[in-house]
């Protein structure tokens, strides 16, 4: 290990944690994860002269991660879980009437920007994303926090652009409704 390695090995190590709690609420995946994360730190103590310092450490090990991410799920895409249309359509029904409009009209959320700066509101947000079903978890994270173009992911899970758009709307109506239980709904209660 070369001298700059060796100054960054200290902090890529107190980092360890928050890489390993993004790459399972990604992957889902105790061992996946671990390996994910495993080969973002051995890239950073290979090549530390890659991190210019132009960014935060954790950025630019964020940055390693999600294409480890993206290499682990390409991997293991065969072992990945997925849900059934009976599962999502008994789901929409309880929420959507025949027309299409909501059974119950959506309380007013007041100012998101400000929840979403508010570290209890990202802690339920990442016990909603854990809580969706295999599949519609993984895209839900792979469109929206990995930020990975519509065709990458149709890609790599071998589904079809409109699979994926549907998937994505109901991983978003579920969020939704976990918000709506677990934070928006809760912040009233006890106000």
């Amino acid at each position: 290990m070369d001298a700059q390695a060796t100054d960054i090995a200290p902090a890529l190590e107190k980092l360890r944690p928050q890489l390993l709690k993004f790459a399972l609420l990604q992957l889902r995946n105790s061992a996946w994860a671990e390996d994910a994360v495993s080969e973002t730190l051995l890239a950073a103590l290979e090549k530390p002269q890659a991190f210019g310092r132009q960014s935060q450490l954790k950025t630019w090990l964020i940055g390693i991660l999600k294409h480890k991410l993206v290499d682990q799920i390409r991997r293991n895409c065969r072992e990945l879980s997925t849900t059934t249309e009976d599962d999502e359509q008994n789901f929409e029904d309880e929420l959507f009437k025949e027309d299409g409009h909501w059974r119950e009209v959506p309380p007013d959320w007041g100012d998101p920007e400000h929840s979403l700066r508010q570290v209890e509101f990202m802690k339920v947000l990442e016990a909603c994303v854990d809580k969706l079903p295999g599949q519609q978890g993984r895209l839900f994270m792979m469109r929206e926090w990995l930020e990975l173009e519509t065709e990458e992911i149709c890609k790599t899970l071998q589904i079809s652009p409109t699979n994926l758009w549907v998937m994505l709307h109901r991983a978003r109506l579920r969020l939704r409704e976990c918000l709506e239980l677990n934070w928006f709904g809760h912040k009233e209660k006890t106000t």
